[in-house]
């Protein structure tokens, strides 16, 4: 891993990856909106690092370099989306007849390509609740090749204990992968907890604008990196300049954004514990979160994510989705506008009911992603919506 003691994590985001224009000066990076690069002679082929841009290309390099600084990894591929992120690393570390361990809270997107798609080709999986580490352990054999974990869980909160599972993964030398896209590099830093390689789907707090999808991994492991970079070359799945370019602009307001975010979901949080129609609230902040050692412990904040139930069940869930007028329903998460999610019939939709309920998933949870409006405004807008249950 890279030393990036040197500088705060505020100044690396800003600074890290990128460099004045060399030709003109420009301050920010250059969109290399280009195909193929002229190569000097034959002898002096890929002597400026590029080919094709299917393999590399200038701007996403900067963000790649910028996602490394702040993921303290020994390097970073990005990906045309946070699905294609998953899709490489899988595929570059497992093969037919190999096992791997997931979460069992996952996000559905992961669900769908592990059973629908890559147990297709011999790949086995199991579904595991990986916030007890025991229970890793129990599911190894002797063919299990990696364990891949999402803490904090999607939609759930759920949270695994990276460092306990990555010294299991790697006294078996198995790659333990962890999603860190609902806390972000800025408040946790799997690599340093002992994992091999940190997924973003960079569509969510690191652009953080609802203006493009992507994805990153960052690894801890030179060899690894570079058998996921083939992968995505043979498939194709890079991400393109001008979304790089987006991404590097969002990527140097995160810590800012995401601090400011988390604080509003603390008080909206305390605000529907208060509220009689609502039945349950779940975000890591709350003392009433089952896990919040474990979330003050691995991490530096609770995010910006929580979910509630209402009285009513799925109804009263849709009436209330329905009411809300600054709380957008969409499928996203972590951008600076309040984004209101039902699971069941949007991210999770594929999911089966009874795989959903044992996870946690349950029909009438309501998904919030607090974004950068004021705090008042949205708990207002909250408070209008269940007062009409």
């Amino acid at each position: 891993m890279s030393d990036n003691t040197k500088h705060s994590f505020q100044t690396r985001e800003v600074h890290d990856g990128v460099a004045p224009d060399p030709t003109t000066g420009a301050i920010l990076t250059p969109i290399y909106q280009t195909t193929t690069y002229v190569q000097e002679s034959v002898d002096r082929y890929m002597d400026k690092g590029y080919s094709y841009s299917r393999s590399g290309n200038p701007t996403v390099t900067a963000l790649e370099e910028k996602i490394t600084s702040l993921e303290n990894g020994v390097g970073s591929a990005c990906f045309a989306t946070g699905m294609a992120a998953t899709s490489a690393t899988m595929m570059a570390l497992l093969n037919h007849g190999d096992h791997c361990i997931l979460s069992d809270v996952v996000y559905g997107g992961t669900h769908r390509l592990s059973t629908q798609v890559l147990s297709r080709f011999g790949v086995s999986f199991s579904f595991v609740d990986t916030s007890d580490p025991a229970n890793v352990v129990q599911a190894l054999r002797s063919e299990t090749r990696l364990i891949f974990t999402e803490t904090p869980a999607n939609p759930t909160l759920k949270l695994t204990d990276i460092a306990a599972v990555s010294e299991i993964a790697n006294e078996k030398t198995i790659p333990h992968v962890v999603d860190n896209t609902f806390l972000t590099p800025y408040f946790q830093r799997p690599l340093e907890l002992g994992a091999d390689i940190s997924l973003h789907s960079t569509t969510k707090f690191i652009e953080g604008h609802n203006v493009s999808v992507g994805g990153s991994i960052t690894a801890n492991n030179e060899e690894m990196l570079e058998s996921i970079k083939f992968v995505r070359n043979c498939l194709g799945s890079n991400m393109t300049p001008m979304v790089a370019f987006y991404t590097l602009q969002g990527c140097k307001t995160l810590s800012t954004r995401i601090q400011a975010q988390s604080e509003n979901a603390a008080r909206i949080a305390d605000f529907l514990t208060t509220h009689s129609a609502v039945e349950r609230v779940c975000y890591p902040g709350l003392d009433s979160f089952p896990q919040k050692e474990l979330a003050t412990r691995q991490a530096s904040g609770f995010g910006s994510m929580l979910w509630f139930e209402v009285k009513g069940g799925v109804e009263a869930g849709k009436q209330l989705m329905n009411t809300l007028q600054l709380w957008s329903l969409a499928e996203n998460l972590g951008s600076v506008e309040s984004l209101v999610t039902h699971s069941v019939t949007m991210t999770h939709a594929d999911m089966p009911r009874e795989e959903r309920m044992s996870a946690g998933i349950t029909d009438g949870l309501v998904r919030l992603s607090t974004g950068l409006e004021s705090a008042e405004d949205l708990i207002s807008d909250l408070k209008q919506a269940l007062d009409r249950l």
